[in-house]
């Protein structure tokens, strides 16, 4: 008797490793990156941005073997609107990865006077990938 307890105890405790690896393999991945500045934006994605800046999106782009994450607002009808990125997650799902754009949009402030000229807000950060994912995502959240 204590032989197959001992038996199905091996067996649980191998179906637990299982699943613990299987988990934490797809676990996402936190990257850390950086805003880069209006002046240092490097001249490929300048030379992009207007086709771009239309469109609510993330991209992704390697320049010079560092990977870029560039999120557009839209056009906006005043100042005021803004873009930031929160948080940027890599998600590994069958052999493709997926990065997960997490960006805060803020408006302006109900009753603020804010000048009635159209905006395309967009922010440019550097992140610490080598390679381009497969898929990008955005997920918005609102500043209230």
């Amino acid at each position: 008797m204590k032989k197959y307890i001992g038996i199905i105890a091996v067996i649980v405790l191998i179906i637990a490793i299982i699943y613990f690896f299987r988990f934490m393999k797809s676990r996402p991945k936190t990257i850390s990156f950086s805003e880069v500045e209006e002046a240092n934006i490097p001249t490929q994605i300048a030379q992009i941005l207007p086709n771009y800046r239309m469109k609510e999106k993330a991209l992704v782009c390697k320049i010079n073997g560092e990977v870029y994450v560039v999120v557009t607002r839209g056009e906006m009808p005043s100042t005021g609107y803004g873009v930031e990125v929160k948080k940027i997650l890599l998600e590994k799902t069958d052999d493709e990865e997926t990065l997960r754009v997490i960006a805060q949009f803020t408006d302006p402030k109900p009753g603020d006077i804010q000048a009635q000229v159209l905006t395309y807000p967009y922010t440019v950060v550097k992140t610490n990938l080598k390679e381009l994912p497969k898929k990008v995502i955005l997920d918005k959240e609102y500043k209230k």
